[in-house]
């Protein structure tokens, strides 16, 4: 796994001077203007590209990079991970942890029983949503909402979470 935290995805442009809208993975969407470069994975290289500038439009991060000065060059990101260096990731609260670190972690029940493994995050606006690969692999994924109610322990060092999981859910 590489020591890079991946704070956003260019999913479109905007306008016609080669700023990119981004769909923010970070809780602090302000964290943008903390940076002065990022770093974007394309075709499987990292490429570092300073900052111009940040704005905010609706839910997305409006980021202009130094070297992209048209539609047509920044249409070539599009789909691309921005990401950052760990060591300049921002520092978590109790109770808090990376979304990087859930990812192949092992999901309990109250009871202790295994559910399953985390595979993936869904960031639907609202609130991020879990997705639990189950140990049967005859059963469909289960989706669980990333709220107090449902996630009741998230143990980072041991890699397992223990969950409620709503009635009529599975």
């Amino acid at each position: 796994m590489s020591d890079n935290f991946v704070i956003g995805k260019i999913v479109n442009t905007q306008g016609i001077k080669g700023e990119m809208r981004i769909i923010p993975t970070t809780d602090d969407i302000t964290r943008f203007e903390l940076l002065k470069t990022v770093l974007i994975m394309r075709r499987g290289t990292l490429e570092e590209r300073e900052i111009e500038s940040v704005r905010y439009h609706k839910q997305f991060v409006l980021l202009k990079l130094k070297g992209i000065e048209d539609i047509n060059e920044a249409e070539k990101y599009k789909n691309c991970e921005i990401q950052i260096p760990a060591e300049l990731a921002l520092p978590l609260e109790d109770n808090e942890y990376y979304i990087r670190d859930l990812y192949g972690m092992s999901v309990l029940d109250e009871d202790g029983n295994l559910i399953g493994a985390l595979s993936d995050v869904l960031f639907t606006g609202a609130n991020d949503v879990y997705v639990v690969q189950p140990t049967d692999p005859d059963k469909a994924d289960i989706l669980l909402p990333a709220i107090k109610d449902c996630i009741l322990k998230v143990d980072v060092d041991n890699k397992e979470m223990t969950v409620r999981i709503p009635e009529g859910l599975i």
